[in-house]
């Protein structure tokens, strides 16, 4: 099942309703999902490799509490924002400044991640190497997360509960 952007994110509790939750693809929802973004978000930082190491580390940390609580979408929400990490930090790598795309996003896009028929702007030919190893942190982070045996069961077990 596709995520759902159609909910009231301003007042959806996912912890209370995680029947309302959906997996998505990649970093879908990520910026919306409370009150795991809010629980999340202050620990993410990505401007170099120190701050992608304590970021990383701290998020992951937060990963496996959620794991150890029955909280599947919580670590869900961390795997997403390591993966975010990574993304966004290659992103400001490859883009100075981190403006991937021509021009703003669509008013009906805001909050999806995508072009949304937008020209992709060039990549800087000398990527940003503290960028580029913070990538590489958040990365290996990443990996080890969406393998995490407690992890991959509680994902099988919450498609299989709700649907992906």
């Amino acid at each position: 099942m596709p995520f759902d952007y159609t909910l009231d994110f301003h007042t959806v509790d996912f912890r209370k309703h995680p029947e309302l939750y959906r997996v998505g693809r990649g970093e879908q929802g990520v910026l919306l999902v409370q009150p795991y973004k809010g629980e999340i978000l202050p620990h993410w930082r990505f401007k170099d490799a120190a701050a992608a190491t304590e970021s990383s580390e701290t998020i992951y940390g937060l990963f496996e509490a959620y794991l150890k609580a029955g909280d599947f979408v919580g670590a869900d929400m961390a795997r997403k924002f390591i993966q975010m990490g990574f993304t966004r930090a290659r992103r400001y790598a490859n883009h100075r400044g981190g403006k991937k795309y021509d021009g703003p996003v669509p008013d009906d896009k805001k909050g999806q991640s995508g072009a949304h028929g937008r020209a992709e702007l060039p990549r800087t030919t000398h990527p940003d190497v503290d960028k580029v190893e913070a990538a590489a942190i958040f990365k290996r982070k990443w990996d080890e997360a969406k393998v995490h045996p407690e992890y991959v069961r509680q994902k099988e077990a919450f498609i299989e509960q709700y649907g992906k």
